[in-house]
Parts: C-alpha cells; structure tokens; sequence
C-alpha cells in the first residue's frame, strides 16, 4: 500500500471547472501516485481491475474500435457502445459514448498519464454543453477516481453513495441531503 501524500484532503482531489472560449465547461482532475507508469495505466485498462473501479468494457480494445461499456456501479444493467478514439500505452487513452442523462450528449472522456517529480500524475478532463449543470457529474467522477486510487493502492474503496456525497459534497457547494450520513 502507498502513500497518497498530497491527494488526501477533497479540496486537492476536488475537481475544477473552466469555462472553454466556445462557452462549453472543462472538467478537469489531477491525481498522483508515486507507482509506475505501467502500473497506474494497467489499474486503467486492465479487464479485472478496471471492473473493480469502474465497470467492464467487452470489445476490441484498439483506436477506433467500438465495444460495450457497463459502469457495474450504477442503477444501468444494460451496457452502452463505446468507442476508443486514443490509446497511447501507458500515455493516453481517450474514449467516448453517448450519454443521454441531463442533455450531456456525447461523454468524450480524455486520460492522460505522465510522470513529473518522480509520480505518475493522470489528468482526466471531460467538456460539457454550456447550459449542463456539472455538479453531480464532477461529485461522481470524484466518487469513481477515489475509486481507482482504490484499485491503484490497495486502500479501501470509498463508502456508500450517500456517505461519499456528504463528505465531499459541500467542497462542490452542495449541502448533504436529508438522510445523507455524515462521515
């Protein structure tokens, strides 16, 4: 198990939004790790921990392939097409599907690792339509990339839904709800 050192606290794991010129909203988070490369990419792609953070992906896995994506954490059963539009092992990856909750159109996700000050850093950066409320989508990428630290470490996985979104939730300006547990 390794150290998070400076990704402990939500505000450094928060993640940020820009607006673009075009008006569109950047969703940006920024992750370390003082494990290799390889082993941070392979938390990313590999079939068995990929599902242990995330969901699964059945398909051709190559540039421009589609395949069927399951996010095996949330109320979805069936799958959605995916395609890889970039991989770049164990650099970038970049992927994209249609997304149809709150007028988020098509999700073009782009991850890239590199290394700086002997750390592998991963930047994930997702846009949006102006007009969608980025909110929720930040809080659930926040919950999925404590996740994969998760799978990255060998620390133990977030808690539930609602025990994550009051810990993390007013650093997003949004007040537990009713029934949220605190932590």
């Amino acid at each position: 198990m390794n150290p998070r050192s400076e990704d402990t606290d939500v505000e450094t794991r928060r993640g940020t939004v820009t607006a673009e010129e075009d008006g569109r909203q950047r969703l940006e988070f920024r992750r370390s790790w003082p494990d290799p490369i390889e082993d941070v990419w392979s938390a990313l792609t590999e079939p068995d921990r990929l599902a242990r953070w995330i969901g699964t992906y059945d398909g051709e896995r190559a540039p421009g392939a589609t395949g069927t994506f399951t996010m095996t954490h949330e109320d979805q059963h069936a799958g959605d097409a995916m395609q890889i539009v970039a991989c770049e092992p164990p650099h970038r990856l970049v992927v994209q599907w249609v997304q149809e909750q709150d007028g988020a159109g098509i999700w073009r996700i782009d991850l890239d690792l590199s290394v700086e000050a002997g750390r592998t850093v991963l930047r994930f950066v997702q846009v949006f339509p102006a007009e969608v409320d980025v909110v929720d989508f930040a809080m659930g990428w926040h919950w999925y990339l404590d996740k994969f630290d998760a799978v990255v470490t060998g620390r133990p996985q977030p808690g539930s839904w609602d025990e994550f979104a009051a810990e993390v939730g007013p650093a997003y300006g949004r007040a537990p709800e009713a029934g949220d547990q605190e932590t």
